[in-house]
């Protein structure tokens, strides 16, 4: 398992480098292990990547191996959110898979851990480790705390539903202040099955984390213990040649499909694993079709918020993703012989897993819902499909007509909805925020919560090209493919026009004749945005939500 750079005398200007860092004779002899860590300042879910990096490392020592902790960028979502700032997040997950192929390539890495957090990072990182396709595992640096505020449990969702709140009038100022300085007591991801947790939760239904990724909360020590098991694990990984691609397998994004229906994950965990799966060399045998298929038969048996009232610390007590899986795999709904990163089958990883909370964790025979917590919707609104969190809707809108009230940017629908010109009944349709359009594909969760903040959660859906944040709850359909910037029919509703959407039966349709939509498409010329630098270069190659919006190959 020697590197490269051990033993050749041709790699002797290599090693004068690697001494200028201060490696020692046997340090040369080991295996290079890349420890691929996402730590920032500006990202409350990487401010201690650093500590996890480092224990990560110690493992990595204490089984033979050499690290060396390199660096990787990544988007707070959050902060991102309701600006020009949230065009770059989606388009980051590119780059961060392009740098960490970069740096490990370059520096002949043997072997890597990829820690992250929050929303593109890890999507990006497990991109890296299919196409890199060396022996790698996750480790995330876990989920924050729920706050608590005024006797209520906390979290970046509940805040932004503050502010539409305070906005439309039913809380003061003291009241929005409070949430402020309490939604988010610690460092971590957002508590909650936003996009983050979802993906860390999904990293272990992959195979690629060890039990306990997705919800050890980050200010626990056990996170730090975690660490260091990776950092041994990838070793033995390395020792068996077992690489990503051996792990994540199409037996093993169904099961990851198949865990993402039954914890309600966030509707980015869709763009997320067709993107990964594409890098895997599974495109054929992972797509937005099957989705539904693998819905109409797993249940729903967590509903962490925003769908519910529990938070992702509570779903860690409760026996953690690996107690799903156990309740998923004795009812047949899981492969049991999918390799894991740990070097165990999946069955033999979650063997002596337990629930220890049935409201958390409900059991297949009586879950929250017979169906998954996400469905695609297909119609002529939509005919290469669009994604919604069904556990996160109030059943009473599953089924809806309503007239269109449409926008050509986030910003525009915000005005409407903080002015109170949306009502209940209304169909919001936010268009020009795709992949192309935006570009950058923008998540709604501003827009969401204010309407839900309005008291019109229950009353209003929104449709949009765009996405949305894991945190967002409501009738919110997003992903609406084609988008109006590739010519989609979302880019010809006008306003009043009715918009039916049945969520039970997987449609979403414009009720308008096809004669009307011909002649509406005669004079129709896409919006154009203006931009500049990576976002101009990522409009001209990036494909539809429905392929994952990644970027086209060459």
């Amino acid at each position: 398992m020697n590197n490269i750079f051990s033993d050749s005398k041709d790699m002797s200007s290599q090693r004068s480098l690697l001494r200028a860092l201060g490696w020692t004779d046997e340090e040369m002899q080991k295996p290079i292990v890349g420890i691929i860590c996402a730590q920032s300042e500006i990202i409350p879910g990487h401010m201690h990547l650093n500590d996890i990096a480092r224990a990560a490392a110690e493992g990595v020592i204490a089984a033979g191996g050499k690290p060396v902790i390199v660096p990787s960028i990544g988007v707070c979502d959050g902060i991102a959110m309701g600006h020009a700032g949230m065009k770059y997040s989606l388009p980051s997950r590119e780059i961060i898979a392009d740098s960490a192929e970069i740096l490990i390539r370059a520096h002949a890495f043997q072997a890597a851990v990829f820690i992250g957090n929050c929303d593109k990072i890890i999507p990006g990182m497990l991109m890296a480790a299919a196409r890199v396709n060396i022996p790698s595992i996750f480790v995330s640096g876990g989920p924050m705390l729920a706050g608590h505020v005024r006797g209520k449990k906390t979290s970046l969702s509940t805040m932004f539903e503050e502010v539409g709140a305070f906005n439309a009038g039913k809380i003061d100022e003291q009241t929005l202040k409070d949430f402020e300085c309490g939604a988010c007591p610690t460092c971590g991801s957002c508590s909650g099955m936003f996009t983050a947790n979802s993906m860390n939760c999904l990293c272990e239904a992959l195979g690629m984390a060890l039990p306990g990724n997705g919800t050890i909360p980050a200010v626990y020590s056990a996170r730090l213990a975690l660490a260091k098991q990776a950092g041994s694990a990838v070793m033995n990984l390395l020792k068996k040649n077992i690489c990503p691609r051996d792990i994540m397998t199409a037996a093993a994004f169904k099961n990851a499909e198949t865990v993402d229906m039954a914890i309600g994950a966030s509707t980015n965990s869709v763009l997320h694993l067709l993107a990964v799966a594409n890098e895997a060399g599974l495109k054929d045998k992972v797509s937005i079709d099957i989705m539904n298929e693998i819905s109409a038969k797993t249940p729903n048996l967590c509903r962490l918020a925003p769908a519910g009232e529990h938070y992702i610390e509570e779903l860690n007590e409760a026996g953690g993703i690996s107690a799903v899986m156990k309740e998923l795999l004795d009812g047949g709904l899981l492969d049991g012989s999918v390799m894991t990163a740990g070097g165990k089958t999946l069955a033999e990883t979650v063997e002596n897993a337990r629930v220890y909370d049935s409201d958390i964790i409900r059991p297949l025979s009586a879950p929250y819902s017979k169906t998954g917590g996400l469905v695609i919707l297909k119609g002529n609104l939509a005919p290469e499909g669009s994604v919604v969190k069904k556990s996160a809707v109030d059943p009473a809108m599953y089924k809806h007509s309503g007239p269109a009230k449409c926008f050509d940017s986030e910003e525009d629908a915000m005005k409407a909805i903080s002015s109170g010109k949306i009502v209940k009944g209304d169909v919001v349709v936010i268009r020009y925020e795709g992949p192309v359009g935006g570009p950058g594909m923008r998540e709604m969760l501003t827009p969401t919560s204010a309407i839900v903040g309005a008291g019109l959660g229950a009353d209003c859906a929104l449709i949009t090209d765009g996405r949305f944040s894991g945190a967002t709850r409501g009738a919110a359909i997003g992903h609406v493919c084609p988008e109006a910037a590739a010519g989609g029919l979302i880019g010809l509703v006008h306003d009043g026009d009715i918009i039916d959407i049945d969520i039970e039966n997987c449609l979403i349709n414009l009720r308008v004749s096809e004669q009307e939509i011909e002649k509406r498409r005669k004079n129709f010329r896409p919006l154009v945005k203006k931009v500049d630098g990576y976002l101009a270069r990522y409009r001209a190659n990036v494909t539809s939500a429905s392929e994952g919006a990644i970027l086209k190959k060459p």
